[in-house]
């Protein structure tokens, strides 16, 4: 289902102090007058006439990453950061009015903490069908997403709504120490990429910081049979083999050959210390992911980006410390993304 957001809820997140604007203040929320249930689209093209270029929008959920043998809590995500990005200053750099906040869509029926991995893998399938109908719609409006939250098993849902839509695949790019290209033995947070290409939704992948010892052999063989390509965390980060700068050139000459549409991905267990449900010590610098992120949205045809597997609960010191590191890193995530997409479209 699809919680939206209402100009209260915005208010009540925003804290106002006298000769400041803040983002919130000025952030567009939907107004749906569609009779029909699951249909945002009047309200979409409402406010994509009103300004807005970007949709954000969350997904509560941590079925894919428990169907993946992993740990919950990135059903908790977009609040946080949400909360944060709002209460940044609107001015000349950035201003709230390009940002439509949508709602989150969190599973029809609650999913017990000890649910078995065949229901858990059948509710993410479930949660696959949602994803497609809201993003298809937000896609059709002429709006970039901006999805915060739940596992990286929803990278599903946006490459086929928007293959669906653009009637074409799309190639991407994830910043991300697991390939996420497992077998297809059911739904889960780790083969969303492998569904993705077995339906024809996804045609060039790439993985910048693939972690050369957290992939199976078998899942190393069947990128290389897709023909995915890979920068691992060791050849950047480690070995020092190769720059970011020119491995970012890479990727980005290879995705515009390409002549599709880029989803542009990130799961946040690639970042160190990030509060996720894999988090990660030895990880890439935030401010590496937030080059990445305006890299290829300022150089790409980016469709949207995807933040993914964010969980606050997981945070070493407490919850607590948890909404404010991931409440703070999404915020500049999304700035460097919207950054860059201006870049681009100027």
């Amino acid at each position: 289902m699809l919680t939206l957001f209402n100009k209260a809820d915005i208010a009540s997140l925003v804290n106002q102090r006298d000769g400041e604007t803040k983002l919130g203040e000025q952030f567009l929320t939907l107004e749906n007058t569609s009779k029909k249930p699951n249909d945002i689209s009047i309200g979409l093209e409402h406010a994509a006439a009103q300004g807005a270029k970007f949709a954000i929008v969350g997904i509560s959920e941590d079925i894919g990453p428990r169907a993946n043998l992993g740990r919950g809590g990135s059903d908790d995500a977009f609040t946080a950061s949400v909360s944060q990005f709002a209460n940044l200053q609107s001015n000349r750099f950035c201003q709230g009015g390009q940002c439509l906040v949508v709602g989150i869509i969190s599973p029809d029926n609650l999913i017990a903490d000890n649910a078995d991995t065949e229901s858990l893998r059948h509710a993410t399938a479930e949660l696959d069908r949602q994803v497609m109908t809201y993003m298809g719609q937000i896609f059709a409006a002429g709006l970039e997403p901006i999805v915060i939250g739940g596992g990286h098993n929803n990278a599903f849902g946006l490459l086929t709504a928007a293959k669906q839509t653009f009637n074409q695949p799309l190639a991407a790019v994830n910043l991300d120490p697991h390939s996420d290209f497992r077998p297809r033995e059911g739904r889960h947070s780790g083969n969303g990429f492998s569904y993705a290409a077995a339906n024809g939704a996804l045609d060039h992948y790439h993985i910048l910081g693939l972690h050369e010892l957290k992939n199976s052999e078998a899942t190393l063989e069947q990128l290389s049979l897709f023909g995915a390509s890979w920068h691992s965390f060791q050849q950047i980060w480690v070995r020092r083999e190769i720059s970011l700068d020119s491995a970012l050139s890479q990727i980005c000459k290879e995705l515009n050959n390409t002549n599709l549409p880029v989803g542009l991905e990130l799961d946040v267990d690639a970042i160190a210390k990030m509060p996720s449900s894999a988090s990660t010590f030895a990880g890439v610098p935030l401010l590496d992911a937030c080059h990445y992120v305006y890299r290829v949205a300022k150089q790409c045809d980016c469709a949207y980006l995807h933040l993914a597997e964010a969980a606050p609960s997981c945070h070493e010191a407490g919850i607590s410390a948890g909404y404010r590191d991931v409440g703070q890193g999404i915020s500049e995530l999304i700035y460097s993304y919207i950054q860059g997409r201006k870049a681009k479209l100027s």
